[in-house]
């Protein structure tokens, strides 16, 4: 099943609405009927219960009116032409908005559905949309890749609506099945990124992906244990991080020269100061050291690879490098600079 972003309010919740607005209007027909019981009367010229004015409310409300209970006084008359026709024609109103609601509704979401399957490429399929997943589409965001080019695949009913209220398209289901992926239009997508809470989870989606794409599509993926990592790459990953690794080196670095660890949170925490980004060489840039460039490099890649400004290779930047660079990313600095 496939969520989108919600733009406006359900249609249960429209249902519901309109559902207390009826039996609202219902009751307040029974209390001013009631109040004028003595001006109506029945076929047995009986006076009105409690139990009389609501049904010739109901009566009366849904147009059936079947003559048993009439007003005979000015005064019920009067009730009649002011407030109990006027009340017959909102509850009408109310009645046909509810099922014009839920149809229009059904047919914005095949319509929406349709448009979406379309156009849907080269777009990013996060798989689990937990800590590691929600972080991975904040820096997607934060590079600049627009939301309708995410889609999160996930079974936690609780991430499936963090990730809609977000405003991304998600995929209900568990990743590691093909005809999940298939739904996501994963053939068409530019990478999966892997980001489910287990490793052998994350193993069946990597192979899912590959058989499905036939290794056309780039996977990265996070695993907890290292030793996880070579059966991952064996499955298709392109790229694996060790969280449980990474965090141990960063907790090592915090011992043994805290600074570093400072400017490593400053790296990967948006908004703080310095980010790393990486860019297009331009054409004055070719044929120039890296270290000549106004912005700070600290890599290149090559043809997909990374090459360190410390080979000779990355001496001279070439046509069609891609420049690992780090940028200030402080809001002040967005802001002068824009």
């Amino acid at each position: 099943m496939i969520h989108f972003p919600a733009q406006r309010r359900g249609p249960l919740s429209a249902l519901s609405l309109r559902l207390a607005a009826a039996l609202g209007l219902v009751l307040l027909t029974v209390a001013v009927v009631y109040l004028d019981r003595s001006g109506y009367r029945d076929v047995d010229e009986n006076g009105l219960t409690l139990l009389d004015c609501f049904y010739y409310a109901v009566v009366t409300l849904s147009t059936t009116g079947y003559g048993d209970i009439t007003p005979f006084a000015q005064s019920a008359r009067l009730v009649n032409v002011l407030f109990i026709t006027p009340a017959r024609v909102i509850f009408l109103i109310i009645l046909v908005g509810t099922t014009l609601e839920v149809l229009t509704e059904q047919y914005r979401t095949g319509r929406r559905l349709g448009r979406w399957r379309r156009t849907v490429k080269d777009h990013v399929i996060i798989c689990g949309y937990g800590t590691k997943g929600r972080s991975a589409v904040s820096a997607l965001l934060e590079n600049g890749l627009d939301k309708s080019r995410i889609v999160v695949v996930e079974r936690n009913g609780t991430a499936l609506r963090q990730a809609t209220s977000a405003g991304l398209v998600a995929i209900e289901g568990s990743a590691t099945r093909s005809s999940v992926l298939e739904e996501a239009h994963v053939r068409n997508a530019k990478a999966v990124i892997i980001a489910t809470d287990s490793d052998d989870a994350s193993v069946l989606v990597a192979l899912t992906t590959r058989q499905l794409t036939a290794g056309q599509v780039r996977i990265i993926a996070a695993v907890r244990e290292a030793e996880n990592a070579p059966l991952l790459r064996q499955s298709g990953a392109h790229h694996v991080i060790v969280s449980s690794a990474t965090a141990g080196r960063l907790l090592g670095l915090s011992t043994s020269a805290p600074p570093l660890i400072d400017v490593v949170e400053d790296l990967l925490t948006p908004g703080q100061g310095m980010a790393l980004a990486m860019r297009s060489a331009e054409r004055h840039e070719v044929g120039k050291s890296p270290r000549e460039l106004e912005s700070l490099v600290i890599a290149l890649v090559r043809r997909g690879k990374v090459v360190t400004l410390a080979d000779r290779a990355g001496a001279v930047i070439e046509t069609g490098d891609m420049l690992v660079h780090v940028r200030d990313d402080r809001p002040t600095a967005n802001t002068t600079a824009s």
